[in-house]
Parts: structure tokens; sequence; C-alpha cells
């Protein structure tokens, strides 16, 4: 039957999967290639790739490619192509002599076999500002791009092995499969909707209404890959998105499947891209939110961008594209006639009702209160409720950040003390002490600091995933690595305690002698002497511990803590 579907952005689906007699050749001699392991990140976009999900990508970004889609948005072609793909090695790991690479796994399984073609130098500062459009570290990737390696390479790939997945396999499909289940529906038009969050019954409209309005399919595609830190786990959303379209949404035109995406969170760029994506899934049109892919709010308070620029980029590029867009109307709920409307459509005088993804998590969840059942389905505020318990039942890392004698320890030590009284389960992770185990044989350099710190952060993320409290006191000078940690812990979960105490009264109480070290020269790359100490831009707890007592700082803290709920 001739397809009813639009071709793939560029005509055609790649596929980069070795099979039969040429992959066992290869695995046999990838065994013997220098290797490389690649991230989770990499390891996603690498899936994507093989698979055509970023046709008419085929590799990782050479420098060509690279240059033209941060200052221009395409290929060296000229395709359109809004974000870069690439792979970063360490420039110390680089193969001298060697013509291809195996790439494995964080589990150092055989994943690929690339052919060394090039080799170039990138600036992330530079990334950030153009594809970004900042290089704020409170932005999740600029963070995260500090710990890339040095050198992007690119080359012919040859996908020898699929990541493997364990967890919803019947709804982890390639382009080729959801474009076979979609041509059976028999609709010309697919919209598709992007989402990292549970859905609600005000998205449960608008994707419905969405369909209605093209007249097709409806392609619900959750990211299941990387999103933004802090996010409902992808696990808690399919049973959600699994669940309504079970019992809600009809069989016959609609296909859920899930999409093992790196977010970037590049708001209008990333719009873009997603609807490149859906475009290679079958889609003919793509929702596009308020701030779609928005990683939230900068160091100052105020957004990334803007609320209707992705809506506005997708617009401009739509027919290049060959996906419409559908914007995510906002709808309000009529109480009285118990439906849905636009809010420019609601009369003055009628009765609203709405509530804030914010009022979800604070107001409701966090108090272990009800999901009212005219905003989201019984199904899935069960689900929720059981992911997710009442805030003083769930993690937080209280992390004390300063000079060293500003204080933290000691804070921190009486507010361990505290916390335990009120039936807190406490972990405290002292910085003196954890180098003393945790980091043993770390230096004072910049990278082992950050070593230090990130180890520490990985500890404190998993005691607060499992429901623990990690108080956690360390100097962490650099403002880019706490917020890595923040990242790592969870936006919501995380609370920046900023211990400030002046320089000299830091030096005043050097009980050990190690300002004084530093001043003589004695001691190199000291915190506040001769290396820097960035102190937090908006902390969420502001300590001055000159003319107040240690006990009436932590009282400070605990009342933070009861305001967030995390105590009774």
């Amino acid at each position: 039957m001739e397809s009813v579907l639009i071709p793939p952005y560029g005509g055609t689906l790649v596929d980069l999967v070795a099979r039969g007699e040429e992959r066992e050749a290869l695995l046999a001699e990838a065994a013997h290639y220098p290797s490389l392991q690649i991230t989770d990140r990499n390891l996603h976009d690498l899936e994507l790739l093989a698979v055509g999900a970023f046709s008419p990508l085929d590799r990782f970004m050479g420098k060509a490619d690279y240059q033209r889609v941060l200052t221009e948005m395409r290929l060296a072609d000229g395709t359109l192509s809004p974000i870069p793909i690439t792979l970063t090695i360490d420039k110390e790991a680089l193969p001298t002599r060697a013509e291809w690479i195996t790439l494995r796994d964080s589990r150092n399984d055989i994943i690929a076999v690339m052919r060394l073609e090039e080799v170039f130098r990138w600036n992330p500062e530079r990334e950030a500002r153009l594809v970004l459009g900042t290089t704020d570290p409170r932005h999740p990737l600029v963070a995260e791009m500090q710990q890339w390696r040095d050198l992007c390479i690119s080359g012919e790939l040859k996908v020898l092995n699929m990541p493997k997945y364990y967890d919803f396999v019947e709804l982890r499909r390639t382009p080729r499969e959801v474009r076979a289940l979609l041509e059976q529906m028999g609709h010309h038009n697919v919209v598709a909707f992007q989402t990292r969050n549970p859905m609600h019954r005000i998205h449960e409209e608008l994707t419905k209404r969405a369909a209605a309005q093209v007249g097709g399919s409806l392609l619900i595609h959750p990211v299941v890959g990387m999103t933004k830190p802090g996010d409902v786990d992808h696990y808690t959303r399919v049973r959600v998105y699994k669940t309504l379209v079970e019992k809600y949404y009809d069989p016959n035109s609609t296909v859920l499947s899930l999409l093992p995406l790196a977010m970037r969170l590049a708001g209008p760029r990333e719009a873009l891209w997603h609807a490149i994506i859906r475009r290679n899934y079958g889609a003919t049109h793509f929702i596009v939110g308020r701030d779609h892919a928005g990683p939230g709010k900068d160091s100052q308070g105020r957004p990334f961008y803007g609320p209707y620029e992705a809506q506005e980029m997708m617009v401009q590029y739509e027919e290049e594209l060959g996906v419409k867009m559908v914007p995510f109307q906002e709808l309000v709920y009529l109480v009285d006639e118990d439906r849905y409307e636009e809010a420019s459509k609601v009369p003055p005088d009628a009765k609203t009702a709405r509530i804030s993804g914010t009022q979800v998590r604070e107001e409701y969840l966090a108090k272990g209160k009800p999901l009212p059942s005219w905003f989201t389905r019984p199904e899935t505020a069960q689900i929720l409720m059981e992911a997710y318990p009442p805030r003083h039942k769930q993690g937080v890392c209280i992390w004390f950040t300063g000079l060293s004698g500003a204080g933290k320890s000691t804070l921190a030590r009486i507010l361990t003390a505290k916390l335990l009284e009120h039936g807190r389960q406490v972990t405290l992770l002292d910085g003196d002490v954890v180098r003393t185990h945790l980091s043993k044989g770390l230096g004072f350099s910049k990278e082992d600091r950050d070593t230090n710190i990130l180890r520490i952060g990985f500890v404190a993320g998993e005691i607060v995933r499992h429901r623990g409290t990690a108080i956690c006191a360390a100097i962490s000078p650099y403002r880019a690595t706490r917020n890595k940690v923040r990242q790592m812990v969870g936006e919501d979960r995380f609370i920046e305690v900023f211990v400030d105490t002046p320089l000299e009264v830091c030096e005043q109480r050097d009980v050990k002698g190690l300002y004084a070290k530093a001043r003589r020269g004695e001691i190199r790359g000291f915190t506040g002497i001769d290396d820097p100490y960035e102190p937090p831009q908006e902390p969420e707890v502001h300590i001055q511990t000159v003319g107040h007592t240690p006990e009436e700082n932590v009282r400070q803290i605990l009342d933070y803590l009861e305001g967030r709920g995390f105590l009774k």
C-alpha cells in the first residue's frame, strides 16, 4: 500500500545498525580497537542516530556541520538542524594512529565502532551562548558542559549493539515501527505531543482537540532519556501515560511510544529539533506549548526564554520543516459546566478553576492532599501520590557553603541534632571527613576540588532519592559545580545555605593556622586568599554569622524547612 505519511526529514530514515556477518566481523575487530567510554547523553544520541530519529544526520557532527549549526542552525549542506550533536574525547585519550575506535557504554559493553575521520576543538562557552542563549551555570546544560571533554570527534558509525532496556519494552519503538503503526490507522495527518511531565486532564483535552483539529491520528511521544533534573521519573510518568491511553483514548487513532532523547532544554531551538525528530517518526503536526523545553529560571530568578519564543520560531520554519505547529492553548476549567475551554473564550462572569504545576507539587503532593477529579484522572492521582509522598517524608539535601572557618561544620552538627530530634533520618557529609575517606588522595587543584564536591553531591543525591536527609558542609567555592550538584540532587530538594562570614573574621577564627600559611605562601590555591570563592547569587537560606549565635542561625534554617514542608 502506498504510504499516506509524509517522508522522513531529509527523505530517508538512516539505519546505522550492522547485522549478520558484517556485525560478527566488526565485533571481532572492535575488541582490538582503542576504546572510548561514552556518557549516557552520548549513548542516547547514538541510539537515535542509529535508528534514524536524527535523519538526515548519520554521525556525530564534524567541524563544518558543527560550526554552521552554532551560527545558522543548519548543516553544512544547508539542511535545517538547530542542535549540535557531538561526541567529545580527552586529548590525552586520542589515539595517534588508529583508523577506528570502539565506543563502549558505562558498563564497558561494546556499542559501536567509529572511523576516526575528524578531530576538532570546541568551546563550551561559545556553544552555550549561541545555542542556549546563556552562559548562566544555573542552566542545567551549561553546568554539564563544563564536564565534557576537550576535543570533538566524528566519522562513519557502525552500531553493533543497541542499548538494552528492561522497562516498558513494548513501548520502545523505532521511527520505522511508529510509522508502520500510524500507516495502519490510515490518516494522512498525525499530530505529535511532546511531554516530560505527567499528563493531567488539561493535557488530555488538549491532545484530543489537536487530533480532531488536524483530522488525524495522535502520537503521544514522551521523553524518557535525560530531562530536566528534578522532573518526575519516567517510570512513574509512563505508568500514567499507559493508564490514560488504555482507558481514555481511541485505540484506533492513538499511538503511545517512548523517546530515549537526551534533552538540551534549549527552548526555541529545541522546539524545532523536536519537530524534526517527530517528522522522522511520521508526524505532520506538532504541539508546541508555552516555554517549550525551558529549563526554568536563571540565577537572577528570570525565565531563560520568553513564554512564546518557541512557538514564534516554530511558525517561522514550519514550511521548511514540513511540520505545522499546533499551539498549546491555555485551557481553564469551567466549574458550572464541568468542561475545559480556551482562556480567550471564557465569559467574564464564568466561574473557573485552575491548578499550576507548582501548586500540584507544593500544595497537593507535598502535603499529601488529593488532587481534585476535575484536574486529573483518579488513576493518575493515585500513581502520583504513591510515587511522591508528602514533603516531610521526601528526601532533602541541605548544602552549606562558605569560606574555611565560616562556621559551616558547627551549623551542620547543630542542624543534624535538631533534625534527628524531629524524627528525620540524617547523614552528615562534612568536607574534611569526606576527604579522609571518600576523596582520599585528591589534592586541591580546581579539578580535584570539583571531583570532591561532585562525589559528595552524588552520595547526597542517592540519600535524597531514598528519602533520607543529607547535610553537606564543604567550602565548594565554584558556583558552576554547586549548580551541577543541585541538578544531581534535584532542584526542588536542594537547599543551598550560604554561611556568609567576612574573610577577616574567618582568619581570626583560624585555629588550624591555614590562612596564616596561605598568607606566607606556604599553601597555594587557598580559597579566599589566592583562589576565588564565588558566593551564591540566590541561596535558599542566607546566614550571617556575625551578630548571630549558631543556634539562632539554625533556627532560621529550621523555619525555612518548615515553610517548605520538609518538617511537620
